[in-house]
């Protein structure tokens, strides 16, 4: 089987990463493939059969899509495909051809493989770039071909709110997906624990790709931007042995973190501590690790206190830092300029899509 796995832009390598380790766990052949098509924000994973003996002794198949949706921690959908096509010069065709184009493609695929005619199915779509269609004229336009496809076969069901077969189609610039989402109209990053939103919560795919690049080791840890709780419940819920801290200014989101952490199951896994980061060593003697969203942009509401904020926050860093930092922000000349300035080193950058917006993440020792 093919499988279209849907991640943030900018750590397709550490998604790749993850699901290698995880269909090695299966003893199944695979290959796994970032950026299929040159499409950021998708990895491939051609995947064998896999089995399980049940409790009677009995060989069963094993979902794989199932399994990846159950375990990872980076993926944002799992996706069985069914096909992939390049479709050169959509973006500049006239709306009528360019449908034309992609109904003639999803017409000729054998759609009654992947839903039976007494399931109801519905069709979700996904287009980024320029076109001169929208996604919702590429989910009519899908939904058409799969129920005249469908139609040789019986009476085909359309269930738009509550379907038992979801279709995701995707049109990224010129590339066309279309497969079956097994991971449902709720994205895998919305993680079921957090009743608490702050206002700029990070993602929790990207905590988790954060935690990756810290590479902890069972040292301490601590968040001192940690808002709701995303970072150090991440790594609570990985099974982390250290001492795991989250420090927060404001205490409205340090209860709402504590709520977080407490629905997750991990709340005394955690030290949340009322405080602030530019006071950092008042709080901790020294720490192995140190992972962060920073405030920036409307986080902080005015810009101008972010040059102070981070040269005073980064000089406290350094006075209790051990090992290593990794930090996330858009503020690309003041995070460097506080990050040497205080006598680290710049191990790792990149790039990270966030919120519609591309962060720098730097790796820091």
């Amino acid at each position: 089987m093919r499988l279209l796995l849907t991640t943030s832009k900018g750590i397709e390598d550490l998604a790749k990463g993850e699901v290698e380790n995880l269909l090695s766990g299966l003893g199944v052949p695979f290959r796994v493939e970032e950026k299929p098509l040159g499409v950021e924000g998708r990895v491939l994973a051609e995947v064998g059969g896999a089995y399980y003996t049940d409790e009677k002794g009995r060989k069963r198949e094993l979902s794989v899509p199932t399994y990846l949706n159950e375990r990872s921690r980076l993926l944002h959908r799992v996706i069985l495909e069914i096909a992939s096509e390049r479709f050169e010069g959509i973006g500049y065709d006239e709306p009528e051809k360019a449908l034309k184009r992609i109904e003639d493609f999803v017409s000729s695929l054998p759609i009654e493989h992947f839903v039976k005619v007494s399931e109801s199915f519905a069709v979700r779509s996904f287009r980024k770039g320029e076109h001169r269609i929208t996604s919702i004229d590429v989910s009519k336009t899908v939904g058409k071909a799969i129920f005249e496809r469908l139609e040789r076969f019986g009476t085909p069901r359309v269930n738009l709110d509550h379907p038992a077969v979801i279709f995701r189609a995707e049109l990224v610039g010129d590339v066309f997906f279309l497969g079956v989402d097994t991971t449902g109209d709720s994205s895998l990053h919305k993680r079921p624990w957090r009743v608490y939103d702050h206002p700029a919560h990070l993602k929790a795919s990207i905590a988790n790709a954060l935690i990756e690049l810290a590479k902890p080791d069972g040292g301490s840890f601590i968040d001192p931007f940690c808002g709701s709780g995303t970072i150090p419940i991440e790594l609570a819920l990985r099974g982390y042995d250290g001492r795991i801290i989250g420090l927060e200014k404001y205490r409205k989101h340090l209860r709402g973190a504590e709520m977080n952490a407490l629905s997750a199951g991990v709340l005394e896994r955690i030290e949340f501590i009322p405080g602030d980061a530019t006071r950092l060593s008042e709080y901790v003697e020294s720490v192995d690790f140190a992972v962060s969203n920073l405030p920036y942009g409307l986080k902080i509401g005015r810009k101008s206190m972010i040059p102070g904020l981070y040269s005073a926050f980064f000089q406290e860093l350094s006075k209790v830092l051990e090992k290593r930092g990794v930090f996330i922000t858009t503020e690309k000349r003041v995070i460097e300029k506080a990050i040497t300035e205080n006598g680290f080193e710049i191990k790792h950058h990149r790039l990270i899509g966030h919120g519609g917006l591309m962060v720098h993440t730097y790796v820091i020792e």
